[in-house]
């Protein structure tokens, strides 16, 4: 088959090519975490974090051992309802989106359209699917180009003691206040609010800093000892798929510019911390000749992310989760 360079061709590029950017996978976020939402918070694990003055909103958590109890998320007053994050498609509806996708592609190139060689019922799932597309597209290149690039921010340190926002009297005492009710139900009434102290807003950063460095280093033995085993688990599949392609990531310069307490929480034998970090870094990808192939060597990244941690009764604080924030 012949395709005519023509208008509807001309046309049609850039939208075959926005499609293609976003069914094909990126490394643009190959930072421990990936840039993905992951890991569980307890009986909060499908619960929104509180909103901060760091960061409104966190994303869902996509990947968690921890089973939701019903179907919904609790989302912050002003959001839609988030629903889980399923972590399995099924084989039917891959195909059948496949196939749309596919007969959108053809009818750009064959002139009829995105969706114009469908009909019926199916023209009209190609025409939401069209709309869908076009959304993801938007947000795909906002998210790329103008969320990442915040604001520069004040060094950390700069004019204040700790990057760690601990006057927060707008929203209550710190790990105060109303906790937003967890899917546990009848036992959120052994779920309450703690204190923290400076030293443990002091080992949040320390470990912010100390799980980049053991990822670069690709040190399993030493994120076991400062993650929980299911981080551990899901940093070990993002490692062995980076090296799979002959690729390793590093994080450096790795420096928290600004933090606030989401939510701070005894359930049961163990303490919670959710914290939103605001933090710059030196994000880079390499192949195996030593050729960057993702981020910059030498240009500073922000990112925007909730962590969680977890601790027994005078243990230390260990990662429990990373959620994206949006």
């Amino acid at each position: 088959m012949i395709i005519r360079n023509g208008p509807t061709m001309r046309k049609a590029l850039p939208v075959f090519l926005a499609a293609t950017l976003i069914l094909s996978p990126v490394l643009a976020q190959a930072r421990a975490g990936g840039g993905s939402s992951m890991g569980s918070r307890g009986s909060r694990t499908y619960s929104a974090p509180r909103s901060t003055p760091v960061a409104p909103y966190a994303a869902p958590m996509e990947r968690s051992y921890t089973a939701p109890s019903r179907p919904s998320y609790n989302s912050p007053p002003g959001m839609p309802p988030m629903q889980p994050a399923m972590s399995r498609r099924s084989a039917f509806t891959s195909g059948l989106l496949g196939g749309l996708i596919g007969a959108g592609i053809g009818g750009l190139l064959m002139g009829h359209g995105l969706f114009g060689g469908v009909s019926g019922i199916f023209g009209f799932f190609g025409l939401l699917l069209q709309i869908f597309l076009i959304v993801m597209v938007v947000r795909f290149l906002w998210r790329r180009f103008a969320g990442g690039n915040a604001p520069a921010m004040a060094p950390a340190g700069a004019g204040m003691t700790n990057p760690f926002t601990t006057n927060q009297t707008d929203r209550g005492p710190i790990g105060g206040g109303q906790m937003g009710g967890g899917p546990m139900g009848g036992r959120q009434s052994s779920v309450q609010p703690i204190q923290l102290s400076q030293g443990d807003y002091q080992r949040f950063e320390s470990l912010l800093k100390e799980v980049q460095a053991a990822w670069t280093d690709r040190n399993l033995q030493q994120l076991g000892s400062i993650s929980t085993p299911e981080m551990v688990g899901y940093f070990n599949e993002q490692l062995t798929a980076l090296a799979s392609r002959g690729l390793h990531n590093t994080v450096t310069n790795v420096t928290l510019q600004k933090g606030d307490l989401s939510e701070a929480w005894r359930e049961g034998t163990l303490e919670y911390a959710t914290v939103a970090m605001l933090f710059s870094m030196i994000d880079a990808t390499y192949d195996s000749s030593g050729r960057v192939v993702e981020g910059d060597a030498s240009q500073l990244q922000t990112a925007t992310e909730f962590w969680t941690f977890v601790r027994s009764p005078g243990g230390p604080w260990i990662l429990s989760a990373i959620q994206q924030a949006r």
